[in-house]
């Protein structure tokens, strides 16, 4: 079990291949438990580094967080792979990850060699998706004022189905459930999607984001996530986008993902970065 110190915090990470470096960046609820068969498969393309954000699942302190604002998050980010000696990496960001992942690459510039964006979670970035977070995080206030543990699980259910749920083997449920604090400590922070101030990036903001950026959409996914995509798709400069089945749990390693690394790392190291 690797463990490093940054900004305060002990982070729990695993580390697999060589190469350029490839950060996964879970979301939320979540943890890296999620991305251990893709992360097998992002090793045979690069560096592959996945972590629990803090507070989540073995990033979780003995107390838990009273609340986690998205730049603690993009710092942490920007810290475990300065303790790596990694990048600039190409930084993939599935949910609320992906709002991290472009947080990061606003922040951090340098350390970034492309994003790949799994419906990131930028719901302020379009009206109707901003009403449907603010509903998803009316009803995740609801349930746990009554039981704080629920949390998420409310997330879940919303954004995966309940049929997904359910599925889940029960020490996978009691691993989400477990991250209920984090997700409280996060609608509670700034800048997060669940947030009461959820981050609102401008067409000038999202124009700097000069990185190659693939963009991935789920066939079965809310609607919100689509409406996000296909702002995110005319906004960044460099996009590629792809539709793929299933739903919001969409495979870092899907094909799509490992062609794009594969391209970008045959290309000169200017590309796009001007």
């Amino acid at each position: 079990m690797a463990r490093v110190r940054v900004n305060g915090v002990d982070l729990y990470y695993e580390e697999r291949g060589d190469g350029v470096p490839i950060l996964g960046i879970h979301g939320t609820p979540s943890s890296a438990v999620m991305w251990e068969d893709a992360a097998g498969e992002l090793a045979e393309h690069g560096r592959c580094i996945t972590y629990d954000r803090r507070g989540f699942h073995r990033s979780a302190p003995p107390v838990s967080f009273d609340r986690i604002d998205l730049l603690e998050h993009v710092d942490d980010a920007a810290a475990l792979l300065a303790s790596l000696h990694a990048g600039p990496a190409v930084v993939i960001g599935r949910s609320t990850g992906g709002v991290i992942a472009l947080g990061f690459a606003l922040h951090f510039p340098d350390k970034v060699k492309a994003l790949v964006l799994l419906e990131p979670a930028l719901f302020a970035i379009d009206p109707e998706a901003s009403i449907w977070a603010s509903e998803l995080r009316r009803r995740v206030l609801i349930t746990s004022e009554e039981d704080p543990s629920s949390a998420a699980e409310t997330v879940v259910r919303d954004a995966l189905g309940d049929e997904t749920w359910e599925s889940f083997p029960d020490e996978l449920k009691a691993m989400f459930s477990g991250t209920s604090p984090a997700v409280l400590a996060e609608m509670r922070g700034h800048g997060l999607d669940l947030s009461e101030d959820p981050l609102d990036l401008g067409e000038d903001e999202l124009a700097g984001i000069r990185r190659p950026t693939l963009i991935i959409s789920a066939e079965d996914s809310p609607a919100a996530c689509r409406l996000v995509n296909a702002r995110l798709a005319g906004a960044l400069p460099y996009t590629e986008t792809v539709l793929v089945p299933g739903g919001h749990l969409i495979n870092p390693a899907h094909p799509a993902v490992l062609a794009f690394i594969d391209r970008i790392t045959a290309r000169p190291s200017s590309w796009g970065e001007s």
